[in-house]
């Protein structure tokens, strides 16, 4: 190429990027910059949009449901949005956690707006899905308000259970079939919203939803919103429950580091347990975790014991305290152990009866001083509780509990063998042995 050309070739690069600038921030031809919209540096925050088109997704639960029941509900969106790479550039906001019906402790300060990190490991959640937290997508936010787009309150049909009616995914915008907490003040929408006063919503509508999270894939198609609200997000189902996907998102959702150490300690100084003890080796990056089998695991048997609402709720699968230290009793005698770690939800006059039961071994809890009950919250001692009975050789739980559900994943996760991870206590009524739970195998 000679070097007129080259000149000429350079003059028409500079000028396309020259005309590339001017435009880059969204002018219309015949624009001039700063006219409106046009030409600012930074991204018009109040809408949401970005030079890459971000969108967002946010989601809410039925307020009664608990924490881990809420831990399936987001593997089931985490996974929905990793599928919607192709479709636009989504983000999945994690809802701040608050207001759950367990967490009554009234020495912890306020329980409300607490953010993922403070119980998981954000990046390790980020590793399998784009998501992010509700601080970061309010940070988007011009005049410290927060207005999103659209809210779909999910519903169940009214025929859904109507006999002789087929099951086929389906939706509908319809008539709110209750009444929701969503009210139109001016020109926005006022609700919950996870306890922020400054975040409002543009349309609120109620969606009849039947079938699985991948279905909202095709109604999110029907509308350009930057930011879409899925109320009562547990109306959607797993698409495929058990599969390789599925425990690729359970794998994710690592423990905040700081539990982890927390529940570290306990073990080492009450249990004698280590994970160098007890045969437990897991990768820092769960993406690296490999299939194993555990035949250790701490020297100590481990058991979930629901109390409160399942006395009344799960009457005849609850045992009394009695007849839980008898098969308590009996299931240390075949395993040769001498140390109990109770994870409950009883009241210290329980916990308490059931030590006398269980007079010849070492029965405790997880009792964390005031100071660090503080820093942790009432969710920050379940997952610890949860963490202590996930290592020990043997563990016990309650009938259909989600808490002993989760339990399981993460010793079916380590490897644990799952004769000694799949077993509940059984109700006086039932008698022993009753049917156990469900086993879940894991898929690499």
């Amino acid at each position: 190429m000679t070097l007129p050309t080259c000149l000429l070739v350079g003059l028409c690069f500079c000028s396309i990027l020259a005309v590339i600038s001017a435009n880059s921030e969204f002018c219309a031809a015949g624009q001039q910059k700063n006219e409106g919209n046009c030409g600012k540096e930074t991204e018009d925050k109040t809408s949401f949009s970005s030079a890459i088109a971000s969108r967002y997704l946010l989601y809410d639960v039925n307020p009664p449901e608990g924490f881990n029941l809420r831990r399936d509900v987001y593997m089931r969106l985490a996974i929905f949005v990793r599928s919607m790479k192709k479709e636009g550039n989504w983000k999945l906001v994690l809802p701040p956690w608050g207001q759950m019906y367990h967490w009554q402790s009234s020495n912890v300060g306020e329980q409300t707006k607490l953010p993922w990190r403070m119980f998981f490991d954000v990046p390790s959640l980020q590793n399998f899905a784009p998501v992010i937290e509700m601080e970061e997508f309010l940070a988007t936010v011009s005049k410290g308000k927060a207005t999103i787009e659209e809210v779909y309150v999910l519903q169940h049909y009214k025929d859904m259970w109507d006999e002789g009616r087929e099951w086929k995914d389906r939706w509908d915008i319809e008539r709110c079939a209750d009444s929701i907490p969503y009210t139109k003040v001016g020109k926005v929408y006022k609700g919950p919203f996870w306890t922020y006063d400054n975040v409002t919503a543009q349309k609120v509508a109620c969606l009849s939803f039947q079938g699985h999270a991948s279905l909202l894939k095709e109604f999110l198609k029907t509308n350009k919103a930057k930011s879409v609200m899925i109320d009562h997000a547990e109306v959607a189902l797993h698409d495929s429950y058990g599969d390789r996907t599925y425990w690729e998102a359970r794998r994710s959702m690592r423990f905040a580091q700081s539990l982890v150490e927390i529940a570290n300690t306990f073990r080492k100084d009450h249990l004698h347990s280590s994970d160098e003890e007890d045969g437990i080796q897991r990768p820092n990056d769960w993406r690296k975790e490999t299939q194993r089998n555990i035949a250790g695991g701490g020297p100590y048997l481990a058991v979930h014991l629901r109390r409160k609402d399942f006395l009344w709720g799960r009457s005849k699968e609850v045992p009394d305290l009695r007849f839980a230290a008898k098969q308590l009793e009996e299931q240390m005698e075949k395993l040769q152990l001498k140390t109990i770690f109770v994870a409950s939800d009883a009241p210290k006059p329980e916990f308490a009866e059931l030590k006398t039961h269980l007079s010849k071994y070492k029965v405790l809890r997880f009792e964390p001083t005031p100071t660090i009950k503080f820093k942790i919250k009432d969710g920050g001692v379940a997952i610890v509780d949860q963490i202590i009975c996930s290592h020990a050789k043997y563990f016990i739980g309650t009938y259909e509990s989600t808490f002993s559900f989760r339990i399981q994943e993460e010793r079916e996760i380590m490897g644990f063998q799952r004769n000694m991870t799949f077993n509940r206590l059984c109700g006086r009524q039932e008698g022993t042995p009753c049917a156990q739970p469900t086993q879940w195998p894991i898929v690499f």
